[in-house]
């Protein structure tokens, strides 16, 4: 089992930034991707950003290329997520998510998951 444990979400205006982190523990692997998905209210979950553990490659959605960043730091087992210049369409529960792939950007390629965190961006 992994457990994941998001924090870093909070209310910000827009134009602003936010750092969210990601603590996995448990049955990790160094091979694994970290994800970040967000879901705002009546909307499916989509993509966001994801991470290689193990080759540190990265890959975004388009709608945040450019603005969101995604990092790890393997000795703590956590991934991070930068986002600036948000938008109030950004708002959104974000969650952290773990894949026993080497990298994914689908959500049924990801087997574990975090609570989310809730993102708010007023404008």
């Amino acid at each position: 089992q992994v457990q994941l444990v998001e924090s870093g979400g909070g209310l910000v205006q827009a134009g602003g930034s936010l750092r969210l982190s990601c603590a996995a523990s448990g049955r990790t692997f160094s091979s694994d991707a970290m994800g970040w998905f967000r879901q705002a209210p009546g909307k499916e979950r989509e993509f966001v950003a994801a991470v290689s553990m193990r080759s540190g490659n990265t890959a975004q959605s388009d709608s945040v290329k450019g603005r969101f960043t995604i990092s790890r730091d393997n000795a703590k087992k956590t991934a991070f997520l930068q986002m600036n210049n948000l938008k109030p369409e950004d708002t959104a529960v974000y969650y952290c998510a773990a894949s026993p792939r080497s990298m994914a950007t689908s959500v049924g390629a990801y087997v574990y998951w975090g609570q989310g965190t809730q993102v708010t961006v007023s404008s």
